[in-house]
């Protein structure tokens, strides 16, 4: 990605990592929908209620996968296969490790984290066999994360798309069948999404296995490198962290909603899984502004890279705005696809309609965050979402629900967060020396 017109080019690796998140968002949905149709309210709040806790869990893993990518990119961008091939197989030992331990955490704890959240008890049952299911399937999530970023940051998008395509269609096929045809409880849809990750991952490995490529998996190979290590860690440690600590916020915002009952749980989860849609094209064109970002700083092409940070800013924020007005108008129709109860509808549509026009400010937050980390600024975002997204967000929903019980409030939370946090971001952004980052660092390793 360091020559041609880096505005063709970003778009031609977005648009492959758009549609694979499309695909990606159709798992989590594809469970929502057909549960809802089949199971019913309670086994669809009990799938949607704490989708926060499974963001919490692989938020970590999933930040250090990203960093993983900042260094593939960045050394892929210099020409050095060496470094190249030690950080690819020192992040798949990573996530071997990281896999396992997230499952041990993830069924063992899982009824302590839901009991936690407040879930209703009438929903605690099917909850806990839902997601104790899912976390059994972790390695495979694990892995999918770090595959597609080894492939991203050596600008293979397309793979990862061709592959979730695949393994999301066999999603929703499996759903029906266990769910309408068998008439298995909600666990087989958690059992649908393990089974149809677990291929993904088999195809991203069979392609990295295969020879003749700079990125060519061995298995002797798969190892902790000290120095691989300690520069993924390094990078993605601040997105971990930025990924848990806003996973963490929205957990104690699921805990208050949860609060209100079984229909605002279902609301609130409904409501996700919309916005989780209009998430694709801010992480898409940040996918791209990282990798794009990382090869060509890596390359020295400085102008380049503040060229692409641009474009990704503007495309984000455009798509995700457009995306905010059609969830708007249509809010109703929209969270009675997954549940036609009076209640539901009402709690999803005052939340969609309340967050739906400031997406453009959750896409500016997140892109500047994109840029920062593909220039070897991971640590700046963490300290805001740390700050804004996490302690303010925290406190206000905390405050606010001692002295007034409306969940109108909690809705709010979000686009007061989203605010804030644009206007520290557009001041770095507009002020920092950000493009000269990995020079810096070099610079002090080498005194």
């Amino acid at each position: 990605m360091t020559k041609g017109n880096p505005y063709s080019l970003m778009v031609g690796f977005a648009l492959p990592i758009f549609l694979s998140q499309v695909f990606q968002q159709l798992y989590n949905t594809a469970d929502a929908l057909i549960v809802g149709r089949f199971l019913g309210t309670n086994a669809l709040a009990a799938v949607t209620s704490s989708g926060t806790l499974i963001f919490l869990m692989i938020s970590f893993f999933a930040g250090i996968a990203m960093g993983a990518g900042v260094v593939i990119s960045r050394y892929f961008g210099a020409g050095d296969q060496d470094r190249v091939s030690r950080a690819i197989h020192t992040v798949l030992a990573f996530g071997l490790v990281s896999g396992l331990l997230l499952t041990v955490i993830g069924v063992a704890l899982t009824p302590t984290f839901l009991v936690w959240m407040q879930t209703d008890p009438e929903v605690l049952p099917e909850a806990v066999s839902y997601f104790r299911y899912y976390f059994l399937g972790s390695l495979a999530l694990v892995y999918y994360n770090v595959c597609r970023s080894i492939m991203n940051a050596l600008g293979d998008s397309r793979r990862p798309l061709y592959y979730l395509i695949f393994s999301s269609v066999l999603n929703v096929v499996l759903d029906v069948v266990f769910l309408a045809v068998f008439r298995w409880g909600v666990w087989a849809a958690a059992v649908a999404t393990v089974i149809s990750q677990a291929v993904s991952v088999v195809l991203c490995m069979r392609q990295l296995f295969r020879g003749g490529n700079i990125y060519t998996v061995e298995w002797r190979k798969i190892r902790f490198h000290a120095d691989m290590l300690q520069e993924i860690v390094r990078n993605g440690l601040p997105s971990g962290v930025q990924n848990s600590v806003i996973a963490f916020a929205n957990v104690i915002v699921q805990s208050q909603i949860n609060s209100f009952g079984m229909l605002a749980m279902a609301g609130y989860g409904t409501h996700s899984k919309i916005e989780g849609f209009a998430f694709l094209p801010i992480t898409s064109f940040n996918m791209a502004s990282t990798t794009f970002i990382s090869q060509n700083l890596g390359a020295k092409q400085y102008d380049r890279a503040r060229q692409g940070a641009r474009f990704s800013i503007l495309a984000a924020m455009v798509l995700s705005e457009l995306i905010g007005v059609f969830n708007y108008l249509l809010a109703p129709q929209l969270i009675g696809v997954f549940d036609q109860t009076p209640g539901v509808i009402e709690f999803g549509v005052r939340q969609l309609r309340t967050l739906a026009p400031f997406y453009f400010l959750l896409a500016f937050s997140h892109a500047v965050a994109a840029v920062c980390r593909g220039a070897g600024k991971a640590f700046v975002p963490m300290c805001v979402m740390l700050a804004v997204w996490c302690g303010l967000r925290i406190t206000y929903i905390v405050g606010i629900m001692h002295f007034v019980r409306e969940i109108g409030y909690i809705y709010w939370a979000y686009p007061l967060t989203w605010s804030i946090s644009s206007v520290i971001y557009l001041i770095y952004y507009l002020r920092s020396d950000w493009v000269h980052g990995f020079d810096k660092k070099e610079e002090k390793a080498s005194i």
